[in-house]
């Protein structure tokens, strides 16, 4: 079946499993409105399909997908292409409501969008190539695609230390804070999607190709980590990193931050203690209230400006400091939609 993915993704029945693959290698498989659109054609599909017991996902070249079409997004921004994220946003929860396995194959950089169509499926399979990053707040924009339904979620509070550095972090770390569910060697990943699709079992063929790897942070400084971005309020996290000037990782980490939109950050900080106590949709639904303001906004437009378009230049934030933004600013960002919000 010809779910009109074009030359940009493709759709395969293989054996008992329904195979997608980004194919834009070129483009770091960033995703656009027609990928997301026959994706969930797909899954729909899939899911009542008798035939297909489990549904996989990868993608061509070096990485799974950097995120969503940021120069698309930035040469529309005179007419910001709300519904985009508004279908995006409606598989990344139609993903986790999958009734069926759905194994994400990560071997190389997976950010942005790419998280929000892997890290929501029941199986998340990173390889020692695979590179993780939500790293929303350096281009003034938040981690949304279910970012905060996924980063509270992780241990000892790393989910907020990702969203507010936009850290990397590779196979060993996204095992222990729960990212990853299966460690699998990339070399080993032809032989493991050919088994899945004869199989149709996603627990007992993943388990045999499970490999242990080790944590990349040390675990005095992932205790550290745990203990700075456990305050209860951003200024509470910058006021522990300030404390302990001349550490190491302290001072790297606030130089990091520093570096940062200030709305952004404090955006972040708000979504993720929130997302704990709240489910997919309602996160979905939070995070499009958020988005359906950014884009009307300053600091997502100079963000990808200065990393996309001159690249490297550096951004000018407003407001430029964490103290300028309010609490009246951040609500407002929360605040429902006048014309009613995300319906799925």
């Amino acid at each position: 079946m010809d779910f009109d993915g074009g030359d940009e993704v493709r759709f395969e029945h293989m054996g008992a499993a329904g195979v997608i693959t980004m194919t834009r290698p070129q483009a770091l498989n960033a995703l656009n409105h027609r990928m997301v659109k026959a994706m969930s054609a797909a899954l729909h599909h899939w899911e009542r399909e008798a035939n297909v017991a489990l549904v996989v996902i990868k993608g061509e070249g070096r990485a799974f997908s950097a995120g969503g079409d940021l120069m698309a997004i930035y040469n529309g921004r005179e007419n910001p292409p709300i519904e985009f994220f508004a279908d995006e946003y409606r598989l990344n929860r139609q993903i986790e409501r999958f009734r069926k396995p759905y194994i994400a194959l990560i071997d190389g950089i997976v950010m942005g969008g790419g998280v929000g169509v892997s890290f929501h499926g029941s199986h998340r399979v990173l390889t020692e190539n695979a590179q993780f990053a939500m790293p929303e707040v350096g281009i003034g924009f938040f981690p949304d695609v279910g970012g905060s339904h996924l980063l509270p979620d992780l241990a000892d509070n790393f989910g907020m230390y990702l969203g507010l550095t936009g850290t990397r972090v590779k196979w060993g770390d996204a095992l222990w804070s729960g990212l990853a569910t299966h460690p699998v060697k990339s070399e080993n990943l032809g032989a493991l999607l050919e088994m899945l699709a004869r199989n149709g079992e996603a627990e007992g063929v993943l388990r045999n190709f499970f490999t242990m790897p080790p944590r990349e942070t040390p675990r005095d400084v992932w205790e550290k980590i745990d203990t700075w971005f456990g305050e209860t309020s951003l200024h509470g996290i910058f006021a522990a990193l300030e404390k302990n000037a001349g550490n190491t990782q302290a001072d790297s980490l606030l130089a990091t931050m520093r570096t940062k939109s200030p709305t952004s950050m404090r955006v972040t900080f708000h979504e993720i203690a929130q997302g704990l106590s709240r489910s997919m949709e309602d996160c979905m639904r939070m995070e499009f209230r958020i988005v359906s303001r950014m884009l009307a906004g300053h600091d997502f437009y100079e963000g990808i400006r200065a990393a996309i378009v001159d690249k490297g230049s550096k951004p000018h934030w407003k407001p430029g400091s964490i103290k300028e933004v309010s609490d009246s600013d951040v609500e407002a960002r929360f605040a429902p939609l006048p014309g009613g919000d995300l319906t799925f």
